[in-house]
C-alpha cells in the first residue's frame, strides 16, 4: 500500500510539474503573435482491483493541447484578408481622387481656359492675338490631357511594382509553409498522436500573413501537413512542395502585368484576375480593373470627344485666308492590341475607327474569330455580347470594325481599347493662327429688286458636301408665279424646279441650310454664295464655343465638363465607399480577433491562478511522497 501511495504521489507530482511547465510557457508567450494558449490533458491511471473494490493509481498526462477553434480562426482570416484588400485599394484610389479633383492638375480648368479663348475669337474674329491665345490655350488643354494620363500611367506602373513585390512575399510564405509542413510531419511522426503545438502555431501565423497578401483556403492532410490554396483552388503548397506565383507580362496586352502560377516543368500559366481576390494582391488587381482602367478610359473618351466634335465643326468653317477649315486637333485613334501568344495563328490585321464620339463607351472589348469570316465582340466591362457570329465590317458603340488585311483563324482574339491611350495621343494640329476657321463659308442675300416680304436668314453649314467646291458655289432661289414654289439654280446635284415653299422651313443643298421667312413675291430672288473676305465673320466661332455646353458625349447626355465631373464624382464616391467600408471592416476584424483571443489567447490573471493551483498540487503531491516514505520506514521498523 505504501508503494501505491508513493506512485500516486509521483504521478501527481509529474502532473503538477507538467501544468507548471505549460503555464510558464503560456505566460512567456503571452505577447507572441499567433500563439495559442496550451493546456495539459490528464486522465486517471488504471485502478487496481482488490477485495475491497477498485483503488485509484493516480494520474498521467495524456497530451498538451493548444486551445484552438478552426471556425473562429477562419473568421479572423476572412476579415483580415478583406481589410488588407480594402487598404490596398484605398491607398491607390486616393491618388486618382486627389489628381482628378485638383483644380491645378485636373482637366476642368484647362477646358474652361480653352473655351474662354474660343469665345475671345468669337468676339474679335479678325484679331491675330486672340487667335494666337486660342492656340496657346489649346496647347495647354492637350498638355493637361497628356499630363493627367501620364500620372495615371505612373500609378499603373506603381501597381505593377507592388504586384511584383506582393508576389515575391507570397512565394516566400509558401516556401516557409512547405518547410514547416516538413518539420511538423517529422515531429508528429517522432511522437505518434502528439501534436507539435508550437510548430502548428508558427504555421498558422504564416498562413495568416499569407492571407494578408491574397485570400487563402487550407486543407489539413492526414500526415499533419497543410495544403494551401489561393483563388478558386490553385495550390501554392501541397505537403512539402510549394508552387510559386509569378508576375509576368500579359500575353494579350504587353503593357499589362498579369499573375500566373509557376508550372512544375517550367514556365508560367496565367491566372484569371477574377480568381485572385482578397489581400493586398486582390486589392491591387481590383483597383486596376475597376477604377484605374475606367478612369483612364473615361478620360480618353473626353479627349476623343473634344477632338472629333471640335474638328467636325471646325471643318465646316472658313479661315482668315478664305480656305475651308481643317482639323483643329490631331484626333486619337482606337488601339488594337494583338496577343503575343501562339493562339493567334492567323494573319488578320484589324482596323478600328471612331464612327461616333457620342456613342463611345468607357469599356474595352475583345473580338474573337469564330471561323468562316465571322466574329464575336464582347464588351469587357460587363461581359455583354455586342454581336455574335457576324462578318466585318460592323459599326457598334461608336466604333467601326473592319478587317484591314489578312485572315483570322478560329479562336484568334483581338483586344480593342477605343479610348485607353486617347488622352496621351491628342495634340493640336494647327500651327498658324490664321487657319482657325471662325467664319462660315457661305453668305446669303436677297435680290435688290425683290418686291415681296420674304427674308432669308444667315444660314448654317450642316456638313461637308461630296465636293468641297459645291459648298461655296453660288446658288440662286427664284420664286415662281404664284410664289408657292421656287426654282433652284447652281446646286451640285442639278437644278431643281418647282420646289414647294414653306415659310420658315429648311432649304438644304450643298451641305448648307437656310430659312426664308415671310411671303416672297413671284420673281423674288435669293442667293447663297461664298463668304469672300469674311474676316470679321464669327458664325462658326460661335458654334465652336457652343460645344462647351453641348451634349456631345455618352449618347448625347453629357458635355465635356459634365463627363469629366462624372469621372471625378465616380472616383470620389468610390474612394469614400472604400474608406467607409474599411471602418466597418476594422470593426468586423476586431470582433473576430476578440472572439478568437477570448478562447485561444493567454489571460495572465488566469495563468497566475493556475501557477498557484499547480504549486499547491505540486506541494501536496510532495507531501504525499513524504508520507509514503514514512509509512515505508514504519514497515521496515516493524521487521526489526
Amino acid at each position: 500500500m505504501g508503494s501505491n501511495v508513493f506512485n500516486i504521489g509521483v504521478s501527481g507530482l509529474a502532473a503538477a510539474q507538467a501544468g507548471l511547465l505549460t503555464t510558464g510557457h503560456n505566460i512567456s508567450n503571452a505577447s507572441t503573435p499567433g500563439f495559442n494558449r496550451q493546456q495539459t490533458v490528464q486522465s486517471t491511471n488504471t485502478p487496481q482491483f482488490t477485495g475491497a473494490g477498485y483503488f485509484g493509481q493516480g494520474t498521467n498526462v495524456v497530451t498538451v493541447k493548444r486551445i484552438y477553434n478552426e471556425f473562429l480562426a477562419n473568421q479572423s482570416l476572412t476579415a483580415q484578408t478583406r481589410l488588407s484588400e480594402l487598404n490596398a485599394y484605398a491607398d491607390q484610389i486616393r491618388q486618382i481622387d486627389g489628381l482628378l479633383a485638383d483644380s491645378s492638375a485636373g482637366l476642368s480648368t484647362a477646358l474652361n481656359d480653352f473655351f474662354r479663348g474660343v469665345h475671345e475669337v468669337a468676339a474679335t474674329p479678325s484679331s491675330i492675338p486672340a487667335r494666337q491665345s486660342m492656340l496657346s490655350m489649346a496647347q495647354a488643354l492637350t498638355g493637361r490631357f497628356q499630363g493627367v494620363d501620364s500620372r495615371l500611367n505612373e500609378i499603373r506602373d506603381g501597381v505593377d511594382t507592388q504586384l511584383a513585390s506582393t508576389v515575391a512575399d507570397i512565394n516566400s510564405y509558401a516556401t516557409q509553409l512547405a518547410e514547416l509542413n516538413r518539420r511538423i510531419i517529422l515531429a508528429e511522426a517522432a511522437g505518434p498522436g502528439q501534436p507539435a503545438n508550437d510548430l502548428l502555431d508558427q504555421r498558422d501565423q504564416l498562413v495568416a500573413q499569407l492571407n494578408q497578401q491574397v485570400r487563402v483556403t487550407t486543407l489539413a492532410e492526414s500526415d499533419g501537413s497543410l495544403s494551401v490554396f489561393v483563388g478558386n483552388g490553385q495550390a501554392v503548397v501541397i505537403g512539402v512542395q510549394s508552387y510559386g506565383l509569378a508576375a509576368t507580362q500579359s500575353g494579350e496586352d504587353a503593357s499589362r502585368m498579369t499573375i500566373g502560377i509557376t508550372l512544375p516543368g517550367g514556365g508560367t500559366a496565367a491566372l484569371p484576375e477574377a480568381m485572385l481576390s482578397g489581400g493586398t494582391l486582390g486589392g491591387l488587381l481590383a483597383f486596376r480593373r475597376e477604377s484605374l482602367d475606367a478612369a483612364q478610359n473615361a478620360l480618353g473618351r473626353i479627349a476623343i470627344g473634344v477632338a472629333e466634335t471640335f474638328n467636325a465643326q471646325h471643318r465646316l468653317g472658313q479661315d482668315l485666308t478664305g480656305a475651308l477649315g481643317g482639323n483643329f486637333f490631331t484626333a486619337p485613334a482606337p488601339q488594337v492590341v494583338y496577343p503575343n501568344n501562339p493562339l493567334n495563328g492567323g494573319t488578320a490585321a484589324l482596323g478600328v475607327a471612331v464612327a461616333s464620339a457620342s456613342n463611345l463607351t468607357t469599356s474595352d472589348y475583345r473580338l474573337t474569330a469564330n471561323g468562316g469570316g465571322n466574329y464575336t465582340l464582347t464588351r469587357l466591362s460587363d461581359n455583354a455580347t455586342i454581336f455574335a457570329a457576324a462578318a466585318l465590317p460592323q459599326t457598334v458603340e461608336g466604333m467601326t470594325l473592319s478587317l484591314a488585311a489578312g485572315a483570322a483563324n478560329a479562336g484568334d482574339s483581338f483586344l480593342i481599347q477605343p479610348t485607353r491611350t486617347a488622352a496621351s495621343d491628342i495634340a493640336v494640329a494647327l500651327t498658324d493662327a490664321r487657319s482657325i476657321a471662325a467664319a462660315a463659308p457661305i453668305r446669303t442675300a436677297a435680290g435688290n429688286g425683290n418686291t415681296g416680304a420674304g427674308a432669308i436668314g444667315a444660314g448654317s453649314v450642316i456638313g461637308p458636301p461630296p465636293v468641297n467646291a459645291n459648298l461655296t458655289q453660288t446658288v440662286t432661289i427664284t420664286f415662281d408665279n404664284p410664289p408657292t414654289t421656287f426654282d433652284v439654280i447652281g446646286t451640285g446635284t442639278g437644278n431643281p424646279a418647282n420646289v414647294a415653299f414653306t415659310a420658315g422651313g429648311d432649304i438644304t443643298y450643298n451641305g448648307w441650310t437656310v430659312k426664308i421667312s415671310g411671303t416672297p413675291a413671284a420673281g423674288d430672288v435669293f442667293t447663297i454664295s461664298a463668304n469672300s473676305a469674311g474676316v470679321s465673320d464669327n458664325r462658326n466661332a460661335l458654334l465652336l464655343a457652343g460645344l462647351q455646353t453641348g451634349k456631345t458625349l455618352a449618347g448625347g447626355s453629357a458635355s465635356y465638363q459634365s463627363a469629366y465631373a462624372q469621372i471625378v464624382s465616380d472616383v470620389g464616391n468610390k474612394t469614400r465607399e472604400v474608406e467607409v467600408t474599411i471602418t466597418a471592416q476594422e470593426s468586423v476584424l476586431k470582433q473576430a480577433q476578440d472572439a478568437q483571443q477570448s478562447l485561444s489567447g493567454v489571460n495572465l490573471d488566469e495563468e497566475a491562478a493556475n501557477l498557484l493551483r499547480y504549486q499547491q498540487a505540486y506541494q501536496a503531491s510532495g507531501k504525499m511522497i513524504e508520507i509514503a516514505s514514512k509509512l515505508f520506514d514504519t514497515l521496515l521498523g516493524l521487521g526489526r
